[in-house]
Parts: C-alpha cells; sequence; structure tokens
C-alpha cells in the first residue's frame, strides 16, 4: 500500500490526545477515551496552509493530530471534500511529509476555565505560557458555544464603570454592551484597554492580543497592564506569527473563557485587540479552503464569522460580558468592509482620533464621534443633561476653533463657544488622563456636574 493510499485500523488504549477528550479529566472520562477505538488516516497532500487528510473519520472542526518528524501536530478540520478532509495546521508544518499517519482526537478543541485562570497569560490555544502551575486540573469546556437565546438574554440596565472619564461621561457603557474602538495603528488602542483593565468595575477582564507583536506583549503586561491589572485579568495571546487557524481561535477562546465567568454570575469585562487581525486570519483561512475572495479580498466566511463571534458577549440569564473589540481601520479609513460590519453588529463605538494623539491628547478619544448606544437606559436625566451639555460646548467650539487660531472669532458671536472658551483648559483636563490613574464612574459624574457648574 502506497504512502498516499487511504488507510484505517483501530486500536485499543490509544496515547492520551494533546487537547483532552470529550469527557474531560474524570477519572470514568479517562477511561472511556483509553477504550474508545480510534480511525487512522493518511496525509496526502500538503500545499501551503491546505493539507488533505484521507482515511479519518472527522466532522469540520474536529481536531486531527499528524506525525512529523518533530512529534504531533495539531490540525483542524476545515472543510470535507469527496477526496478528503481540508486541514489547517495550528502549529508549524515543518518536518510533515506526504504520506504521515493522522487521527482524530475525538472532537474540536476544548480549553481549561476555572477561577485558577486569573493572572494567567495563555496562547491561543488555552495553553499556559507564563511558566505558572499547570492547569491540567481544571474542567474542559468546548471553545464552540452557543450565543444566550435573544428572549432570554437580561436587559442592559445599569452602567458599568470602565475607569476613563471620557468614556464613562460621553460614551457610557452598560453591563453586557459591546462596544468597537475604532482607530488607525499607533494612536493608543492597546493602552486605552490597559487603561480599562486596570480601573473597570467589572469583577473579571479577559483579554484577548490576536495577530499582535511579539515584543509588545510583554511591555503590554508588565507596563500597560501592571500587576494589579493581571492580578483579575485572563490574557490569550496569539502573535502575528502564530498559524491563522490558532489567531482565530484565540479569539473564541478568549469568549469561551469569559462566558464561563458570566455563567458563574460574574461581569466580565471582554476586550479584544484587534477584531480586524481576527479577520484577516479568517480570511487567510477562508483562501486555503478554496473560497472565492469578495470585498477587498475577504471572503463570504469573513462576514458570517463577525456575528457569530460578536453575538456570543453580552447579558446571560446570569452575569454578563461587556465586550470591547478594536477595529484596526486601514489608513484612517472608517468606512472599511470590517468596519461596517462590526459597526452594524455592535452597541456602539468609539473613535480614536491620529489628531488629538499627536498633540499630546491622551487618551485620544473623539468624543463628538463616539456613541453609545445604550448611554440613555443607563444613566439618570441629570446625568444625560450633563453629558448633553459638555457635548454641546465641544461642538461650538470645533465649529469656530479655526476662526479662533486666525483670531477673526468676534466673542459674543456664539454664547456656547464663549462658554466652551472660557472653559477649555479645564474641560480638556477631565478627558485628559493618565494610564495609571483610573477614576471610578461615581467620581466622574461628580466632577463632571462640578466643571459644568463653574464658570471660571
Amino acid at each position: 500500500m502506497s504512502a498516499a493510499t487511504c488507510h484505517r485500523t483501530s486500536v485499543q488504549a490509544p496515547p492520551a490526545p494533546l487537547y483532552g477528550r470529550l469527557l474531560g479529566p474524570t477519572v470514568l472520562g479517562r477511561a472511556l477515551d483509553a477504550a474508545r477505538p480510534e480511525s487512522f488516516g493518511r496525509l496526502t497532500e500538503l500545499r501551503g496552509l491546505h493539507l488533505m487528510v484521507r482515511g479519518v473519520d472527522v466532522a469540520v472542526g474536529d481536531l486531527l493530530e499528524v506525525h512529523g518528524t518533530e512529534g504531533l501536530i495539531p490540525v483542524e478540520a476545515v472543510a470535507a471534500l469527496p477526496a478528503g478532509v481540508v486541514c489547517l495546521p495550528l502549529g508549524s508544518t515543518h518536518g510533515l511529509r506526504v504520506g504521515a499517519r493522522a487521527r482524530g482526537t475525538g472532537g474540536p478543541l476544548r480549553v481549561p476555565v476555572g477561577e485558577s485562570l486569573t493572572g494567567r497569560v495563555l496562547d491561543g490555544l488555552g495553553r499556559p505560557i507564563d511558566g505558572g502551575p499547570s492547569l491540567a486540573h481544571l474542567p474542559l469546556v468546548p471553545v464552540e458555544n452557543a450565543a444566550p437565546h435573544p428572549l432570554q438574554r437580561g436587559r442592559v440596565e445599569s452602567q458599568v464603570g470602565l475607569g476613563v472619564r471620557a468614556l464613562d461621561a460621553l460614551v457610557t457603557a452598560g453591563r453586557g454592551q459591546r462596544v468597537g474602538i475604532f482607530a488607525g495603528s499607533g494612536v493608543g488602542k492597546s493602552t486605552l484597554l490597559s487603561m480599562i483593565a486596570r480601573g473597570t468595575e467589572a469583577q473579571v477582564s479577559v483579554i484577548a492580543l490576536v495577530g499582535e507583536r511579539g515584543r509588545e506583549v510583554r511591555e503590554f503586561l508588565e507596563n500597560d497592564l501592571g500587576p494589579e491589572g493581571l492580578r483579575r485579568s485572563v490574557v490569550v495571546v496569539a502573535t502575528s506569527d502564530a498559524p491563522p487557524v490558532e489567531r482565530l481561535r484565540a479569539a473564541f477562546v478568549a469568549t469561551r473563557i469569559a462566558e464561563w465567568f458570566r455563567d458563574t454570575g460574574r461581569d466580565v469585562v471582554l476586550m479584544m485587540d484587534s477584531l480586524t487581525r481576527v479577520a484577516m486570519a479568517q480570511r487567510e483561512i477562508g483562501l486555503s479552503a478554496g473560497e472565492p475572495p469578495a470585498t477587498r479580498g475577504y471572503p463570504p466566511s469573513v462576514f458570517g464569522v463577525l456575528p457569530k463571534l460578536l453575538e456570543r458577549a453580552g447579558p446571560g440569564q446570569v452575569g454578563s460580558i461587556t465586550g470591547l473589540y478594536t477595529v484596526l481601520v486601514e489608513g484612517d479609513d472608517m468606512q472599511d468592509p470590517i468596519g461596517d460590519t462590526a459597526r452594524s453588529i455592535l452597541d456602539g463605538h468609539i473613535v480614536l482620533s491620529r489628531r488629538l494623539a499627536t498633540s499630546g491628547h491622551y487618551p485620544s478619544i473623539d468624543v463628538l464621534e463616539s456613541l453609545s448606544r445604550v448611554a440613555s437606559a443607563v444613566t439618570s436625566k441629570e446625568q444625560r443633561s450633563d453629558a448633553t451639555t459638555l457635548r454641546r460646548l465641544l461642538a461650538a467650539h470645533r465649529d469656530v476653533r479655526e476662526l479662533v487660531e486666525i483670531g477673526a472669532y468676534a466673542p459674543g458671536s456664539s454664547p456656547d463657544a464663549d462658554r466652551a472658551l472660557a472653559l477649555l483648559p479645564r474641560l480638556n483636563a477631565f478627558l485628559q488622563q493618565a494610564v495609571d490613574e483610573p477614576t471610578p464612574a461615581v467620581e466622574t459624574w461628580q466632577q463632571l456636574h462640578a466643571l459644568l457648574g463653574s464658570e471660571t
């Protein structure tokens, strides 16, 4: 029989699979796993990211292990064809060759969940990479999960403080809201996420760094997030050199961990940087699986994955997941396909301004272009009045700024503009904030009310 010929056999007591079995780490589960017959197949084609496996009975989404010269290499089934199953690697394909033996692991990717995850750093497949204790004692759950039933979700009715004054006052987030952070590169998205992780009133933070530069991961953990932020956070990392399947799975792994904490009754903040790189990973997967390119080279599956991922956040029957997803807009173009799709699904958007960033205004939030769709449901009448007044003053200043700069503005032309110019230094001081100085939401509203009550 040639190396490329289909081959199936059954064996007893197979070796322990790489990512856990369907029944988890119980004694009965391990015993049943050891007794379950397994099917073996062969790798018949290897072209770039495209692997074809024949002779193994698996479903789309299941994990397989391919025997390479350097050990077992995990792959995920992404398409089923008459010629076999198309798989994509979750690790390096170095050492693979046609004819290599492949076997199914019995199900999809499973990740550990539990209280012990707080303070830990995991890779895109849910394995610890921080050198901490083993997570083998934790139960395993499938990464895939259904979004909460639309009629059984809780309502977004209360504010969740994010610790950032500009957001808590002008882009007020509710518990269970999903918000996009739209910006180009280098304007402070990661820094804003670290501020939220430090200052949020939520009980747990889950942070997914998808497609990040490897150099920046340690800087984010040690400088931006800090020990106090990491202590109540779970960080999932898939750097830009990780295989596309791992980068895509990192988003779902982080979401599944956040769902576990939500289902225990916690209020969770899920931060993902960035949704655009998740879409790019799915683009690589779709094109490798033979999908035709569509809008700007994105295959149709990309626009199916995004709502599937984003709808899993939000309030559940108990607990909530407040989702914050960064969207990297190409060339600061807010109308790119991923940005448009994300805006249509999310409950609000935060726009970061390169003009503010280059002028040293941090966080560089363009509050006039940012919007929360649930602000009216989670704020009081007095709070809404103060926020509306502040927006009106900022808009009046924007309208006359150029006239003021060239000396053509005549005082008295606009009462709002006059008041905005008088309060401008204090307004800017309110909207600017240091990374390590979070402000509770209650204090933010008090400061804003006192600011607008003064005329100096």
